[in-house]
């Protein structure tokens, strides 16, 4: 899942980042509006997590511009107006959902992760397929029965692929699900990945490589 963290706190935004980060995320970001907005036109963000108070260009308008955008990103607007009043204004805006600060950490991946699943069609909250059960919301997998171990980095990985439900997926595309804007295109860390993940899994082979098109789960 590929997450944008807006919010002018810069302490908050890198340490509800680094959490998402070890949720398997891949997440960046940013500290106004304007700045959202770049990123925005060039990342396929599946959730933003929008704080509204935000220099440059407020939060609302952020908002209104993806809902106008037709994207199907969600927007959490995580902020510290949290009356009926707020919440109404926020939501009426276009926001998915909203939770106020101070907030539960854990709610607040539960809400991203319940976002995440609210693609067309809609994603089941546990995903199941060739023999592989993945739990999102308690990070862990299952092939046969069997618990595999993975690393946070090898389950955004595997969830990209289960969630294309059989089809192929790119390098480019696992990229840009599972790696921040960081990363480098030009490194071999999805093949080395994959590889990994591969031999995690176990036999008989599961994630199958698709000539000129990338991988999938058959």
């Amino acid at each position: 899942m590929r997450v944008l963290v807006v919010e002018d706190e810069q302490v908050l935004a890198d340490a509800v980042a680094t959490g998402l980060r070890r949720d398997s995320m891949a997440v960046d970001v940013v500290y106004d509006g304007d700045a959202a907005l770049e990123r925005i036109a060039v990342n396929d963000y599946d959730v933003v997590v929008l704080d509204r108070d935000l220099p440059l260009v407020h939060g609302d308008d952020v908002c209104r511009h993806i809902v106008h955008s037709g994207l199907s990103t969600r927007v959490l607007m995580l902020t510290a107006a949290g009356d009926v009043a707020d919440r109404v204004e926020g939501l009426t805006l276009g926001a998915d959902d909203y939770l106020a600060k101070p907030f539960a950490f854990p709610e607040l991946i539960a809400r991203i992760r319940a976002l995440g699943r609210r693609a067309v069609p809609a994603l089941p909250p546990v995903l199941e397929r060739a023999g592989i059960r993945v739990d999102p919301s308690r990070r862990e997998v299952m092939r046969d029965g069997r618990l595999v171990p993975l690393s946070p980095k090898e389950f955004a990985v595997l969830e990209v692929l289960m969630r294309a439900d059989g089809a192929a997926v790119s390098s480019e595309q696992l990229l840009e699900k599972a790696w921040d804007e960081n990363a480098d295109p030009f490194t071999n860390v999805v093949r080395v990945t994959v590889m990994t993940l591969r031999r995690k899994l176990g036999e008989p082979p599961v994630v199958l490589t698709v000539p000129g098109a990338g991988y999938r789960i058959p």
